[in-house]
Protein backbone atom coordinates (compact mmCIF):
# COMPACT_ATOMS: atom_id res chain seq x y z
CA UNK A 1 0.00 0.00 0.00
CA UNK A 2 3.27 2.24 0.76
CA UNK A 3 4.24 1.69 -2.50
CA UNK A 4 1.53 1.99 -4.65
CA UNK A 5 0.60 5.73 -2.56
CA UNK A 6 3.72 6.67 -3.44
CA UNK A 7 3.14 6.27 -7.09
CA UNK A 8 -0.12 8.31 -7.19
CA UNK A 9 -1.94 4.61 -7.58
CA UNK A 10 -4.31 5.45 -4.14
CA UNK A 11 -7.66 6.58 -4.47
CA UNK A 12 -10.19 7.33 -1.62
CA UNK A 13 -12.72 5.12 -2.33
CA UNK A 14 -14.88 7.10 -4.39
CA UNK A 15 -18.88 8.08 -3.08
CA UNK A 16 -21.68 5.55 -4.00
CA UNK A 17 -23.68 6.71 -6.78
CA UNK A 18 -27.50 7.64 -5.68
CA UNK A 19 -29.84 5.24 -7.04
CA UNK A 20 -32.07 6.09 -10.16
CA UNK A 21 -34.21 8.95 -9.36
CA UNK A 22 -32.93 9.82 -6.24
CA UNK A 23 -30.26 12.81 -5.12
CA UNK A 24 -27.26 12.43 -2.20
CA UNK A 25 -28.04 14.97 -0.08
CA UNK A 26 -24.66 15.84 2.47
CA UNK A 27 -25.38 16.45 5.85
CA UNK A 28 -25.00 19.52 7.55
CA UNK A 29 -25.13 22.64 9.75
CA UNK A 30 -28.16 25.29 8.57
CA UNK A 31 -30.06 27.82 9.71
CA UNK A 32 -33.72 26.05 10.73
CA UNK A 33 -36.81 28.22 10.26
CA UNK A 34 -37.42 32.06 10.10
CA UNK A 35 -38.17 35.26 12.01
CA UNK A 36 -39.54 37.14 8.77
CA UNK A 37 -42.83 35.76 7.93
CA UNK A 38 -45.10 33.17 10.42
CA UNK A 39 -45.25 32.82 13.68
CA UNK A 40 -45.02 28.78 13.20
CA UNK A 41 -41.46 29.03 11.79
CA UNK A 42 -40.12 30.83 14.46
CA UNK A 43 -37.40 30.50 16.23
CA UNK A 44 -34.83 30.73 13.45
CA UNK A 45 -32.82 28.24 14.87
CA UNK A 46 -29.34 26.20 14.52
CA UNK A 47 -29.85 22.68 13.56
CA UNK A 48 -27.87 19.93 11.72
CA UNK A 49 -29.02 16.54 9.93
CA UNK A 50 -26.41 13.70 9.13
CA UNK A 51 -26.29 13.19 4.84
CA UNK A 52 -29.18 11.07 2.90
CA UNK A 53 -30.64 10.24 -0.06
CA UNK A 54 -33.83 11.86 -1.53
CA UNK A 55 -35.96 11.33 -4.51
CA UNK A 56 -35.10 14.10 -7.08
CA UNK A 57 -39.04 14.83 -7.63
CA UNK A 58 -42.24 14.89 -6.02
CA UNK A 59 -43.68 10.70 -6.16
CA UNK A 60 -45.79 10.50 -9.59
CA UNK A 61 -49.09 9.16 -10.42
CA UNK A 62 -47.35 6.76 -12.25
CA UNK A 63 -45.40 5.59 -9.37
CA UNK A 64 -48.22 5.61 -6.86
CA UNK A 65 -50.40 3.52 -9.98
CA UNK A 66 -47.33 1.13 -9.71
CA UNK A 67 -47.47 0.46 -5.69
CA UNK A 68 -51.11 0.06 -6.31
CA UNK A 69 -50.79 -2.71 -8.66
CA UNK A 70 -48.13 -4.61 -6.82
CA UNK A 71 -50.00 -4.20 -3.50
CA UNK A 72 -53.33 -3.82 -3.89
CA UNK A 73 -53.47 -0.62 -1.61
CA UNK A 74 -56.49 1.55 -0.71
CA UNK A 75 -56.31 5.03 0.22
CA UNK A 76 -58.14 6.60 2.64
CA UNK A 77 -59.65 8.88 0.63
CA UNK A 78 -61.10 5.49 -1.29
CA UNK A 79 -62.56 3.81 2.52
CA UNK A 80 -65.28 4.48 4.02
CA UNK A 81 -64.92 6.93 7.10
CA UNK A 82 -64.73 5.40 10.40
CA UNK A 83 -67.79 6.86 11.96
CA UNK A 84 -65.68 6.48 15.80
CA UNK A 85 -63.48 9.07 14.76
CA UNK A 86 -66.16 11.61 13.93
CA UNK A 87 -68.78 12.03 16.70
CA UNK A 88 -71.09 14.10 15.50
CA UNK A 89 -70.99 13.37 11.54
CA UNK A 90 -74.31 12.48 10.21
CA UNK A 91 -73.62 8.92 8.36
CA UNK A 92 -74.61 9.65 4.96
CA UNK A 93 -71.97 12.77 5.05
CA UNK A 94 -69.55 9.74 5.92
CA UNK A 95 -68.76 8.67 2.59
CA UNK A 96 -65.24 8.25 0.84
CA UNK A 97 -64.08 11.32 -0.53
CA UNK A 98 -61.98 14.13 -0.75
CA UNK A 99 -60.90 18.06 -0.33
CA UNK A 100 -60.91 19.72 -4.08
CA UNK A 101 -60.47 23.32 -4.30
CA UNK A 102 -63.50 24.60 -5.99
CA UNK A 103 -64.01 28.41 -5.57
CA UNK A 104 -67.26 29.65 -5.18
CA UNK A 105 -68.47 31.02 -8.43
CA UNK A 106 -70.75 34.27 -6.92
CA UNK A 107 -66.82 35.43 -6.23
CA UNK A 108 -67.58 35.61 -2.08
CA UNK A 109 -64.59 34.76 -1.06
CA UNK A 110 -64.44 35.18 3.05
CA UNK A 111 -62.16 32.10 3.76
CA UNK A 112 -61.60 28.50 3.21
CA UNK A 113 -64.52 26.97 3.45
CA UNK A 114 -65.81 29.21 0.29
CA UNK A 115 -62.96 27.71 -1.76
CA UNK A 116 -62.42 24.05 -0.49
CA UNK A 117 -65.05 21.23 -1.25
CA UNK A 118 -65.37 17.74 0.32
CA UNK A 119 -65.92 15.77 -3.24
CA UNK A 120 -67.64 12.26 -2.58
CA UNK A 121 -65.28 10.17 -4.87
CA UNK A 122 -62.14 12.43 -5.30
CA UNK A 123 -59.22 10.51 -4.85
CA UNK A 124 -55.53 9.87 -6.32
CA UNK A 125 -57.33 8.12 -9.46
CA UNK A 126 -59.83 10.63 -9.53
CA UNK A 127 -58.01 14.03 -8.74
CA UNK A 128 -61.15 16.46 -9.15
CA UNK A 129 -63.68 14.22 -8.51
CA UNK A 130 -65.83 11.93 -10.50
CA UNK A 131 -65.44 11.94 -14.34
CA UNK A 132 -61.22 13.14 -13.76
CA UNK A 133 -58.61 10.89 -14.37
CA UNK A 134 -55.27 10.83 -14.58
CA UNK A 135 -54.76 10.48 -18.53
CA UNK A 136 -52.22 13.38 -19.03
CA UNK A 137 -51.52 13.01 -15.68
CA UNK A 138 -49.13 10.17 -15.38
CA UNK A 139 -46.06 12.62 -14.95
CA UNK A 140 -47.56 14.72 -12.25
CA UNK A 141 -47.32 14.45 -8.73
CA UNK A 142 -50.07 12.18 -7.00
CA UNK A 143 -52.31 13.82 -5.11
CA UNK A 144 -55.19 12.97 -2.41
CA UNK A 145 -53.15 10.83 -0.19
CA UNK A 146 -52.98 11.10 3.68
CA UNK A 147 -50.21 10.67 5.54
CA UNK A 148 -50.82 6.74 6.00
CA UNK A 149 -50.75 6.10 2.27
CA UNK A 150 -47.23 8.08 2.03
CA UNK A 151 -45.88 6.07 4.99
CA UNK A 152 -47.08 2.92 3.00
CA UNK A 153 -46.06 3.55 -0.19
CA UNK A 154 -42.12 4.70 1.61
CA UNK A 155 -42.16 1.48 3.02
CA UNK A 156 -43.06 -0.41 -0.20
CA UNK A 157 -40.15 1.14 -1.65
CA UNK A 158 -37.76 0.15 0.87
CA UNK A 159 -37.38 3.93 1.98
CA UNK A 160 -39.11 6.71 4.65
CA UNK A 161 -40.33 9.73 4.96
CA UNK A 162 -38.10 12.57 5.60
CA UNK A 163 -38.12 14.49 8.92
CA UNK A 164 -38.92 18.66 8.92
CA UNK A 165 -35.24 19.49 8.87
CA UNK A 166 -34.12 16.86 6.32
CA UNK A 167 -37.05 17.86 3.94
CA UNK A 168 -35.65 21.93 4.78
CA UNK A 169 -32.12 21.49 4.45
CA UNK A 170 -32.52 19.70 1.16
CA UNK A 171 -34.52 22.64 -0.19
CA UNK A 172 -32.43 25.21 0.81
CA UNK A 173 -30.17 23.76 -1.41
CA UNK A 174 -26.46 24.37 -0.26
CA UNK A 175 -28.41 28.38 0.13
CA UNK A 176 -27.48 30.75 3.41
CA UNK A 177 -29.47 33.12 4.15
CA UNK A 178 -31.32 32.79 1.15
CA UNK A 179 -36.01 32.97 1.79
CA UNK A 180 -36.44 30.83 -1.13
CA UNK A 181 -34.94 27.34 -2.69
CA UNK A 182 -33.07 29.36 -5.76
CA UNK A 183 -32.13 32.47 -3.64
CA UNK A 184 -33.32 36.08 -2.50
CA UNK A 185 -36.01 37.21 -4.93
CA UNK A 186 -39.31 35.33 -5.82
CA UNK A 187 -38.52 36.09 -9.22
CA UNK A 188 -35.54 36.92 -10.35
CA UNK A 189 -35.66 38.66 -13.51
CA UNK A 190 -39.16 37.88 -13.95
CA UNK A 191 -38.45 34.64 -14.47
CA UNK A 192 -41.19 32.25 -12.19
CA UNK A 193 -39.38 29.58 -10.41
CA UNK A 194 -41.71 27.40 -9.00
CA UNK A 195 -45.09 25.64 -9.75
CA UNK A 196 -47.50 28.38 -7.75
CA UNK A 197 -50.61 30.48 -7.91
CA UNK A 198 -50.55 31.29 -11.67
CA UNK A 199 -51.59 35.23 -10.90
CA UNK A 200 -54.73 37.41 -9.74
CA UNK A 201 -56.19 38.19 -6.76
CA UNK A 202 -56.42 34.47 -4.70
CA UNK A 203 -58.49 32.83 -5.47
CA UNK A 204 -59.90 34.30 -8.53
CA UNK A 205 -58.01 32.69 -11.27
CA UNK A 206 -57.13 34.04 -14.88
CA UNK A 207 -58.13 31.27 -17.34
CA UNK A 208 -60.99 28.92 -17.40
CA UNK A 209 -58.96 26.00 -16.51
CA UNK A 210 -58.59 25.82 -12.76
CA UNK A 211 -55.13 25.97 -10.97
CA UNK A 212 -54.40 21.84 -10.36
CA UNK A 213 -50.49 20.42 -10.27
CA UNK A 214 -48.39 20.33 -13.35
CA UNK A 215 -45.48 18.10 -14.59
CA UNK A 216 -43.23 17.39 -12.57
CA UNK A 217 -39.41 19.34 -13.56
CA UNK A 218 -41.28 22.10 -15.06
CA UNK A 219 -38.82 24.57 -13.14
CA UNK A 220 -35.05 24.79 -12.50
CA UNK A 221 -34.09 22.41 -10.19
CA UNK A 222 -32.21 23.82 -6.72
CA UNK A 223 -28.63 23.16 -5.81
CA UNK A 224 -28.49 19.82 -4.64
CA UNK A 225 -30.35 18.71 -8.44
CA UNK A 226 -33.76 18.25 -6.23
CA UNK A 227 -36.84 19.05 -8.65
CA UNK A 228 -40.16 21.05 -7.07
CA UNK A 229 -39.10 21.21 -3.36
CA UNK A 230 -41.36 24.42 -3.47
CA UNK A 231 -44.92 24.64 -5.05
CA UNK A 232 -46.57 22.25 -6.81
CA UNK A 233 -47.67 20.37 -4.19
CA UNK A 234 -47.15 20.38 -0.32
CA UNK A 235 -45.51 17.18 0.73
CA UNK A 236 -45.46 15.29 3.89
CA UNK A 237 -42.83 15.10 6.48
CA UNK A 238 -42.76 12.51 9.39
CA UNK A 239 -42.66 14.78 12.17
CA UNK A 240 -45.29 15.74 14.54
CA UNK A 241 -46.72 19.71 14.69
CA UNK A 242 -46.09 22.03 16.83
CA UNK A 243 -46.93 25.96 17.03
CA UNK A 244 -43.57 27.08 17.13
CA UNK A 245 -40.15 25.66 16.20
CA UNK A 246 -38.72 23.89 19.70
CA UNK A 247 -35.44 26.24 20.43
CA UNK A 248 -32.29 24.15 20.64
CA UNK A 249 -31.83 24.26 24.66
CA UNK A 250 -35.13 22.57 24.93
CA UNK A 251 -35.23 20.00 22.62
CA UNK A 252 -32.66 18.59 24.44
CA UNK A 253 -30.12 17.92 21.78
CA UNK A 254 -26.41 18.43 21.84
CA UNK A 255 -24.98 20.73 18.99
CA UNK A 256 -28.25 22.39 18.02
CA UNK A 257 -29.90 19.19 16.37
CA UNK A 258 -33.65 19.85 16.78
CA UNK A 259 -35.87 17.36 18.67
CA UNK A 260 -36.57 14.45 15.95
CA UNK A 261 -40.56 15.29 16.34
CA UNK A 262 -42.67 16.78 17.94
CA UNK A 263 -44.89 15.28 20.88
CA UNK A 264 -47.77 13.90 19.23
CA UNK A 265 -50.32 15.14 21.84
CA UNK A 266 -49.20 18.41 20.84
CA UNK A 267 -50.10 18.16 17.41
CA UNK A 268 -53.86 18.43 18.30
CA UNK A 269 -55.34 21.51 17.11
CA UNK A 270 -56.74 23.34 20.46
CA UNK A 271 -59.47 24.87 17.81
CA UNK A 272 -61.20 21.19 17.60
CA UNK A 273 -61.75 19.92 20.40
CA UNK A 274 -63.99 17.43 19.62
CA UNK A 275 -62.22 16.21 16.68
CA UNK A 276 -58.82 14.31 18.31
CA UNK A 277 -56.94 13.61 15.23
CA UNK A 278 -52.88 14.24 14.97
CA UNK A 279 -51.22 16.51 13.22
CA UNK A 280 -48.01 16.05 10.65
CA UNK A 281 -46.18 18.67 9.17
CA UNK A 282 -46.13 19.56 5.45
CA UNK A 283 -43.39 22.03 3.83
CA UNK A 284 -42.95 23.53 0.37
CA UNK A 285 -46.30 25.09 -0.29
CA UNK A 286 -48.26 24.18 -3.77
CA UNK A 287 -49.74 25.46 -6.34
CA UNK A 288 -52.37 27.69 -4.48
CA UNK A 289 -49.18 29.65 -2.71
CA UNK A 290 -50.10 32.99 -3.40
CA UNK A 291 -48.53 36.87 -2.44
CA UNK A 292 -51.28 37.68 -1.23
CA UNK A 293 -52.83 35.06 0.58
CA UNK A 294 -50.24 32.17 1.15
CA UNK A 295 -46.31 33.15 1.33
CA UNK A 296 -45.46 29.98 2.22
CA UNK A 297 -43.27 29.00 -1.14
CA UNK A 298 -40.13 28.80 0.88
CA UNK A 299 -38.05 25.82 2.46
CA UNK A 300 -38.98 27.40 6.10
CA UNK A 301 -42.31 27.70 5.80
CA UNK A 302 -44.46 24.54 7.47
CA UNK A 303 -47.98 24.19 7.71
CA UNK A 304 -49.92 21.38 9.77
CA UNK A 305 -52.33 18.76 8.36
CA UNK A 306 -54.35 16.02 10.34
CA UNK A 307 -53.08 12.30 9.18
CA UNK A 308 -56.05 11.62 8.20
CA UNK A 309 -56.66 14.23 5.34
CA UNK A 310 -55.81 14.43 1.98
CA UNK A 311 -56.85 17.33 -0.67
CA UNK A 312 -55.95 18.42 -4.21
CA UNK A 313 -52.59 19.80 -3.02
CA UNK A 314 -50.72 17.85 -0.94
CA UNK A 315 -48.33 14.52 -2.17
CA UNK A 316 -44.73 13.82 -0.73
CA UNK A 317 -41.49 12.31 -1.56
CA UNK A 318 -39.40 9.69 0.09
CA UNK A 319 -36.02 9.36 1.50
CA UNK A 320 -33.50 7.07 2.91
CA UNK A 321 -29.94 6.86 5.21
CA UNK A 322 -27.59 7.39 2.81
Amino acid sequence: MGFTRALGFFRAPAQAQAPAGMVRVPGGAFTMGSNRFYPEERPAHPAHVDGFLMDRAPVTNAQFSAFVAATGYVTLAERVPDPARYPGVPADRLVPGSLVFAPRADGLHRGPADWWRYVPGASWRHPQGPGSDLVGREDHPVVHVAYADAAAYAAWAGKRLPSEAEWEFAARGGLKAAEYAWGTELSPSGRRMAHIWPGGPFPRHAGEIPPGTAAVGLYPANGFGLLDMIGNVWEWTSDWYGTRHLAPEAAGEAGGKPACCMARAASLDPAQPDLPIPRKVLKGGSFLCAPDFCQRYRPAARQPQMIDSASCHIGFRCVSDA
